[in-house]
């Protein structure tokens, strides 16, 4: 399963592709910047997210300064058309897959995107590692 990562030329966004590049995963980039995501792509995305705009809305970019927006007052299609005209708006990256969605990179919480027998065997070789430790 490809993920599809989203995001600005940034390091977080280098650090994803790194992880992915280094756990043998697939995957595809799509810089934002110069190819904003269309309405219809934000839809899908805000689909899978757990706090709807707020998730994937970077409050901190000096866009979101700059345009004093008022979200929670915004329909939103409107603020999904702002967001398509100014695509610095979003966090950075955006990864999905057709199950899981992950914003911003988060070295524990990316590794969702693992196939469950490496987590399994990840877990145990830890487990392993750590009881030897705590019987000496």
């Amino acid at each position: 399963m490809t993920v599809t990562i989203y995001g600005a030329a940034c390091s977080s966004t280098r650090k994803a592709k790194q992880w992915f590049t280094k756990n043998g995963i697939e995957y595809t980039e799509r810089n934002v910047i110069r190819e904003p995501l269309t309405v219809n792509e934000l839809q899908n995305i805000l689909r899978m997210t757990v706090e709807g705009t707020d998730e994937i809305i970077s409050t901190r970019s000096k866009i979101y300064k700059d345009l004093d927006l008022d979200i929670e007052a915004l329909p939103l299609q409107e603020l999904l058309e702002i967001i398509q005209e100014y695509p610095r708006l979003l966090r950075s990256p955006i990864m999905v897959d057709a199950k899981r969605l992950q914003v911003g990179y988060h070295e524990e919480d990316i590794r969702q995107f693992l196939p469950r027998q490496t987590r399994e065997n990840q877990w145990l070789q830890w487990r392993k590692n750590h009881l030897r430790v705590a019987e000496s």
